[in-house]
């Protein structure tokens, strides 16, 4: 896939490793801000070209010297206007972006220069793994425009949890990596963004080599065991942890992941085989 856009305005996709998806935010000259049609197109490439079969993982950043700037002034300015009826509307579509990133059933890595304010930050809460360069700044600030940071908030609190949430999101703080790191924003904090890039490297490759299935089903049970709406849906804890084991170790991904590890080889993951054998397949 090269860098051409394919219709998306705010967004540069482009696949340099197989498998992996770079969703960029393309919106360099006012700092990658949020606005409608952002919004709109974040939905619309998770849901299309990074569902597809092929994909393996997303690599989401920004592109420019700042990941994302939190809210377009623009478009907040409209906010103002806007009936109650009307802010709703906005407020739930927003809202409805951040949980459809937040579920999307396969690894989310962020990588995070420069700055992520406001909205910015509920992007990196809903990555599964965030890597940053040391001197990136991070703010909740919508305290300082008279607002609050709800759309984002239950991304954010399920991160970093409520002291820190509450710490934060009174305070509009600006703090760096090492503290972002501290309460449990992002991962891995590095001195450049070269060392960041071959971190990044290592662990797109690390994905590759892992099933597919496994991945997916690893990341919702970390969301059903967390998310109290999701837990409350599980009336028996020990058996549906027991049932996911079991149904994945008879199941055609584990028996080829133990039986490859068991003859020391590399496994030929089923999807993988099934994708290679499609009309048009590479």
């Amino acid at each position: 896939m090269s860098n051409q856009p394919l219709g998306y305005q705010t967004l540069a996709l482009s696949e340099e490793i197989p498998g992996i998806l770079t969703i960029a935010l393309n919106r360099p000259e006012i700092r990658n801000a949020f606005n409608e049609v952002m919004i709109d197109e974040l939905a619309r490439v998770f849901r299309n070209e990074a569902a597809g079969p092929n994909v393996r993982a997303v690599v989401l950043r920004g592109n420019g010297q700042v990941f994302c700037a939190g809210g377009d002034l623009n478009w907040m300015k409209k906010s103002i206007t806007l009936t109650y009826e009307e802010n709703l509307h906005d407020t739930l579509t927003l809202t409805s972006m951040f949980a459809l990133l937040n579920e999307f059933p396969k690894p989310i890595v962020g990588v995070i220069q420069g700055a992520a304010i406001g909205g910015g930050v509920g992007l990196v809460s809903i990555c599964d793994i965030v890597l940053a360069e040391k001197d990136a700044v991070f703010s909740l600030s919508e305290v300082r425009l008279g607002v609050v940071p709800a759309c984002i908030g239950p991304f954010v609190v399920s991160k970093i949890g409520a002291t820190h949430a509450r710490a934060l999101f009174l305070s509009a703080e600006r703090f760096k990596a090492a503290k972002a790191k501290e309460v449990g924003l992002i991962h891995e904090v590095f001195e450049s963004m070269p060392a960041l890039e071959r971190h990044l490297a290592e662990l797109t490759r690390n994905f590759l080599e892992c099933g597919p299935t496994a991945m997916t089903i690893a990341k919702r049970l970390v969301l059903d065991l967390t998310s109290p709406e999701r837990r409350a849906r599980i009336p028996n804890c020990v058996e549906y942890v027991s049932k996911t084991l079991a149904e994945l170790r008879v199941g055609p991904e584990a028996q080829e992941g133990i039986s490859a590890f068991l003859e020391k080889r590399k496994p030929s993951w089923p999807a993988d085989r099934e994708n290679n054998h499609k009309p048009g397949a590479k």
